[in-house]
């Protein structure tokens, strides 16, 4: 028996020996079959094609592009015969002298969505602010002046009608959450050069403190959006409308791929709103909140940073009626935590006038519930 296992090891260690050499001199002899030919290419594949993976955008884009219109203002503005320093003030005091300024027209261009088959599009504020004539142009050619049908500044959206007919709607996309790294889809009208999609992702949900509206959420996207592409759709990889491009972050006014959009729930709101009342109503408390900072949990010996700081309130307001002083901390409006100020005001946006609330706050050390009734928030008018 051990001399049949010898010679088993033996006869294994030769062939091993054997194939090492084969496979180091002639590693041709190993694969004398022949070659399979290497597989094409994968092929853009059309909507339909069974087997291969959808690498097209085209349906998505021919859904949502007849949707998409050009917009185009225009206003009447005095310019000075004689350039004058940037002093309001001195400007104030020239403007009105006769002969001293002649009127100009000014043109601007930007972008809108066509939310309703009735005529209504959005678009966004500051492409439309202070306009006396404002222009729509359709992808199939058509053209039409558009009316105002109401505005809000402070989330930079306005509304729009025009009386065609045969109008395309664009979808929402509803329900469907948007989440970071989704494929998205920016059609508008850069530079005036005419309509253009462009692609990228979402890049992050959130986003605020921007200093470009006072109610900040964007969408943030590496989609390439210029000048021109204001107003215009972000969708989704079906050609459901998830954003309205409103700004980008750039040092030189071109694209640096960091790009906004007002995501489609807020604006599909806001939209309601004006349709039915021609305003938008938010809640308001009549105080300023402020950041809890590192430096200020310490004073007040707070173990947790978050909360918000009331930094003022307003005399007579919803929360000075209700007993808040400026120093109390919140912690939470009925029963959902407090983060810091911009969460707040997000907080307190969408709470109906007359509506009671209840507010955790900390004074002395000591918790306490207080009711307060929201008011409304005043609106702000630009200079």
């Amino acid at each position: 028996m051990r001399r049949l296992w010898l010679l088993f090891t033996q006869t294994v260690t030769v062939c091993l020996g054997i194939l090492f050499i084969v496979a180091t001199l002639r590693p041709d002899w190993l694969h004398s079959s022949p070659q399979a030919p290497s597989p094409a290419p994968l092929a853009p594949s059309s909507p339909g094609t069974p087997g291969r993976a959808e690498v097209s955008y085209a349906r998505a884009v021919a859904l949502a592009t007849p949707s998409v219109v050009n917009v185009y203002t225009s206003k009447h503005i005095n310019v000075p015969m004689v350039p004058l320093p940037n002093d309001p003030e001195l400007n104030r005091l020239f403007r009105d002298i006769p002969g001293f300024s002649r009127r100009k027209e000014s043109t601007n261009l930007g972008s809108g969505v066509i939310v309703r088959g009735d005529g209504y599009i959005l678009t966004n504020y500051h492409v439309i602010e202070a306009a006396d004539a404002i222009e729509v142009a359709l992808s199939d050619g058509r053209q039409a002046p558009a009316e105002l049908v109401g505005a809000d500044p402070e989330s930079d959206l306005a509304v729009l009608k025009i009386g065609l007919p045969d109008l395309s709607a664009i979808t929402f996309n509803g329900e469907h959450q948007v989440r970071i790294g989704d494929v998205v889809l920016a059609i508008g009208n850069p530079f005036g050069v005419g309509q253009t999609t462009t692609m990228g992702i979402v890049s992050a949900l959130g986003r605020n403190r921007l200093g470009i509206n006072i109610y900040e959420n964007f969408i943030q996207t590496d989609a390439a959006i210029n000048p021109g592409n204001s107003g215009g759709a972000l969708i989704d990889t079906t050609g459901r409308l998830v954003g309205i491009n409103t700004a980008i972050y750039s040092e030189t006014g071109g694209s640096l791929g960091i790009g906004f959009a007002i995501p489609a729930q807020a604006a599909h709101t806001i939209l309601d709103q004006i349709i039915k009342t021609g305003t938008v109503t938010r809640g308001w408390l009549g105080i300023e909140p402020q950041d809890i900072t590192p430096d200020l949990a310490r004073a007040f010996g707070l173990k947790q940073e978050d909360g918000v700081i009331i930094a003022s309130v307003l005399k007579n307001g919803p929360a000075w009626r209700a007993g808040i002083r400026v120093g109390d901390i919140v912690l939470q409006l009925n029963g959902q935590a407090v983060y810091d100020s911009i969460g707040f005001l997000n907080q307190i946006a969408p709470l109906s006038p007359r509506e009671e609330v209840t507010l955790l706050i900390m004074r002395d050390g000591k918790k306490r519930d207080v009711t307060v009734q929201v008011g409304t928030r005043p609106r702000i008018r630009k200079p």
